[in-house]
């Protein structure tokens, strides 16, 4: 092993804050002052018996060997700063203390305690003294009197995997309030938490900063595997700070079409697909004020759609910025492009010796992952020479890196060596057609394949049907079949993972397993020459059929939201089962059972004009069959398409799609289907206004769902039996059928039923007047919409809590409400009735009336800038808002 010595220290980090616009506008007296910082730092190291081991600029690096003698030195320092000034304004150092096990080589220390403090400390502010757990633990049986340590949790800092427990140290006469800690908790963010560290990329990540600055659409390109990825997610959570609505990273990979990009977009920052609106107005509405980062990753495949939307967003959003990653530019004026390059690489005739190879970032990255599956590889001078030389041949390619790493459990590094000169022929004796790129990336991951067992071959190849991901039961599924069992499915998935070419996540007590993407793509090349691809799609079909034919029922029960949430994890499966089965040499019926069980997972999520589109290529498949075979599951497939249609606005063809289907109904003498025609073809004659031809449909639909025991249908038909009495101003009646509807599907435990029921409960009372009565209705039925992540029906209520507040006189949070609704429903009239639309503009008239013109416009325009949070609590609350 390179001689290097490996001891526990602890570390003491400082940076004074805001010095750069100090030295700018003051340098003359920076200059002094810096000399006095200095002075005062060395001196309170070196007294207790601690050693400044690098100064880069202003920041201190400093090591002791009692952590006590560490906190001394920080407290001393601070206080000696406390009167220290720059041109009158005060010199804020911020300080941060780590304890663990470093090496020390030539003076200098290495090691991740290194990377934890200094992480630690750039969350801090001046005038601050930041402990991590490790410290807390080493000095707190010890704490000097007038000191206490203050928890501040838990916390993610930038590009550590495990989040660090952070202290204050706060001492009698210090300042002790400061600004939340700059991890990445402080803005809103999904950006994955890194499993590995990060290694290198040092010139890059700076450029990057420094080019996003300036730049409103910066792509990353280069080879697939070459660390586009982790790149961005570094930049990204480097910039967390600088952007006030945070930064979101969309990621891009599992889509098969360009028309999924902006519902990604959509789906990522929580946006709902609006009736009437295209889906792309109502993201750059979201963003067009935001100072927002989005980070869109795995462009090439829909490069058309990113380019799209990025000009559209460069043109209409002026604070949104773009950070891209894709194997192409996306070529549009403003892109600034960024070809990602290798890592560096030893020359293996020169550079042989563990200190030498150290300097290189493929060495540092091979280290840190092979040490993961084996703890005791080292860099040795007898295996120096030959890793020098694996690193090369990989061509610095992070994913050729680590696959390789993970061979360290099983074989030498002359083992891995002499495999590459195997399999890295290619190289320079293969076609000269193929992409360099190409030919590297393939060779890489056909030596990696070629190291599994047959077993493992054959699953991987079938785990690539999968799109976006997939659990253990839909693996055993799918994966198993001639010559793997089911039960053997679990030992091979792990073995994947362990061979880093299957990833898993685990995410509440379950596990989630998904391919890189190059790996994905490789594999389904060893699918398709299999000879059992199309074995193997069908099973992917079938089971993704099975898995919805399992939630559609539940989707009106007490499981609902949990099933929700299960069926959006598994869309992209659904999008690849959808795609196999309408394949012109396909059957159409596995796509119409599909299409006729998650529609309303369509509706309810907002994915209105994509269930649109699956329902009408089934439909249009059916149609050229011209096979009664098929029209069972065809009248389901038009009753959701209908459902969706509605939604959107569209009458006439929501109409000939419910006649289609219970014309169908009525042909095949099946009684649910004629009675669920009926309740939908009332339902839409109630949005049109005709309340007699709804209440002829709707009370014969009761009556045949009351003969066949179909209680959800039932109640169904009652809720809009209440819309249509309601409108024709009966409300006992409204009230009596409303109340069946609620009791019912309470029974049945149908969260978004029993909403809408209350609903309707709360809006008959508002026409009564009854704002008391009114209010719990609304307030239960938002809780439920909220719990079910039904944007639509929280739009709704809080427009209905707005006329509460105008039934009550309380017009200035009525105007806030209705604001907030605007805004967040984009069109909240495309929501209600005719008749309720009517009245909506009538109370918002009268509003205007009462506060004045200037007073409603401003609560008007306040509420518009809520956000859903603010808006609900204000809807809650029950009390007037004052304006500031």
């Amino acid at each position: 092993m390179t001689n290097l010595s490996s001891h526990t220290i602890t570390l003491l980090f400082t940076d004074i804050e805001g010095s750069t616009k100090l030295w700018e506008e003051h340098p003359e007296a920076m200059r002094l002052a810096l000399a006095r910082h200095d002075a005062l730092i060395r001196e309170g190291v070196e007294s207790n018996h601690g050693k400044v081991f690098k100064t880069i600029g202003d920041a201190f690096c400093a090591a002791f060997a009692d952590p006590q003698k560490a906190v001394e030195t920080a407290i001393i320092v601070q206080q000696g700063l406390v009167e220290m000034r720059v041109a009158n304004q005060p010199l804020k150092v911020r300080m941060a203390l780590h304890t663990g096990v470093v090496e020390e080589r030539d003076g200098d220390y290495f090691g991740q305690p290194l990377n934890r403090v200094a992480r630690l400390l750039s969350a801090g502010h001046g005038g601050q003294i930041l402990l991590s757990q490790a410290m807390q633990e080493a000095i707190s049986s010890s704490l000097p009197s007038g000191m206490i340590l203050r928890d501040r949790g838990a916390r993610r800092l930038k590009d550590l995997v495990q989040p660090e427990h952070i202290f204050q140290l706060e001492v009698f006469g210090l300042e002790t309030e400061f600004p939340p800690l700059r991890t990445l908790d402080a803005r809103a963010h999904n950006l994955p938490a890194p499993t590995t560290t990060f290694v290198g990329r040092t010139r890059e990540t700076s450029e990057l900063k420094e080019r996003l600055k300036n730049t409103r659409l910066l792509t990353l390109t280069g080879i697939g595997g070459g660390g586009k990825t982790r790149l961005a997610l570094q930049v990204a959570a480097d910039h967390i700070d600088d952007f006030r609505e945070g930064v979101f990273f969309i990621e891009l990979a599992p889509l098969t079409d360009n028309s999924q990009v902006v519902q990604t977009v959509a789906d990522t920052l929580a946006l709902r697909e609006e009736a009437q609106t295209p889906l792309l107005t109502t993201v750059l509405s979201y963003l067009r004020e935001k100072q927002i980062l989005l980070l869109l990753d795995n462009c090439e495949h829909v490069v058309d759609a990113c380019a799209w939307l990025c000009q559209q967003l460069i043109v209409s959003c002026p604070g949104v910025r773009v950070l891209a990653s894709s194997r192409e530019p996306l070529r549009i004026p403003g892109e600034v492009v960024y070809p990602v390059p290798s890592l560096t690489i030893p020359d293996p005739t020169r550079d042989t010796t563990p200190e030498r190879l150290l300097s290189f970032e493929t060495v540092r990255l091979f280290l840190e992952r092979a040490t993961q599956v084996q703890p005791a590889f080292a860099v040795t001078s007898a295996n120096a020479p030959t890793l020098a030389s694996v690193c090369h041949r990989l061509d610095g390619i992070p994913l050729a890196i680590e696959l390789a790493a993970a061979r360290v459990r099983s074989l030498s590094i002359e083992d891995i060596n002499g495999k590459l000169d195997q399999r890295f022929r290619l190289l320079t004796g293969g076609s000269r057609t193929a992409l360099p790129r190409q030919q590297t990336l393939r060779s890489l991951i056909d030596w990696s394949y070629d190291l599994l067992t047959d077993t493992e071959k054959v699953l991987l190849a079938r785990l690539s049907v999968f799109s976006g991901g997939w659990a253990l039961e839909s693996a055993e599924s799918v994966g198993s079949g001639d010559p793997l069992e089911d039960w053997e499915v679990l030992d091979l998935l792990t073995s994947l993972v362990d061979k880093s070419l299957v990833m898993a996540e685990s995410k509440e007590e379950a596990t989630r397993y998904r391919l890189l993407e190059t790996v994905r793509q490789y594999a389904r090349e060893r699918l398709e020459t299999s000879g059992e691809a199309d074995a193997v799609h069908t099973r992917h079909q079938d089971y993704f059929v099975r898995l919805s034919e399992e939630a559609g029922p539940l989707l009106m029960s007490p499981e609902q939201k949990t099933w929700l949430a299960r069926l959006e994890q598994e869309q992209e499966n659904f999008r690849a089962a959808m795609e196999w089965s309408l394949s012109d040499d396909k059957s159409v019926e596995p796509a119409l059972r599909l299409c006729g069980m998650i529609w309303r997972f369509w509706l309810l999520r907002g994915y209105l004009t994509e269930g649109r589109v699956w329902c009408e290529r089934a439909l249009e498949k059916a149609n050229r069959a011209d096979s009664d075979e098929h029209s069972g599951n065809k009248a389901k497939v038009l009753n959701g398409a209908g459902s969706l249609a509605v939604n959107q606005g569209d009458y006439t063809l929501a109409r000939r799609y419910y006649d289609q289907c219970l014309a169908i109904a009525r042909a095949q003498e099946f009684p649910r289907g004629i009675a669920s025609a009926l309740n939908n073809l009332g339902g839409l004659a109630i949005v049109e206004g005709d309340f007699a031809l709804a209440g002829k449909y709707l009370k014969e639909s009761v009556v045949i769902n009351r003969e066949i025991g179909e209680r959800w249908n039932v109640a169904g038909s009652l809720d809009n039996l209440g819309w249509v009495t309601r409108g024709l101003g009966d409300y006992d009646s409204a009230n009596r059928y409303l109340e069946e509807s609620l009791a019912l599907y309470r029974d049945l435990g149908d969260r978004y039923g029993i909403g809408n029921a209350l609903n309707t409960l709360g809006m008959v009372a508002c026409d009564l007047g009854d704002s008391a009565a009114a209010r719990p209705y609304f307030e239960k039925s938002l809780e439920l919409f909220q719990e079910i992540g039904d944007r639509p029906g929280i739009v709704l209520a809080l427009a209905n809590f707005g006329n509460v507040s105008r039934i009550e006189k309380r017009d200035e949070q009525a105007a806030l409400l209705w604001g907030a609704a605007e805004v967040l429903g984009e069109e909240i009239h495309s929501l209600m009735l005719p008749a309720d639309r009517d009245e909506h503009t009538r109370r918002v008239a009268a509003a205007r009336d009462t506060l004045g013109e200037e007073a409603f416009a401003r609560a008007w325009t306040e509420g518009r800038a809520f956000t859903m949070e603010q808006a609900i609590e204000l809807a809650l609350r029950g009390a007037d808002h004052k304006l500031d």
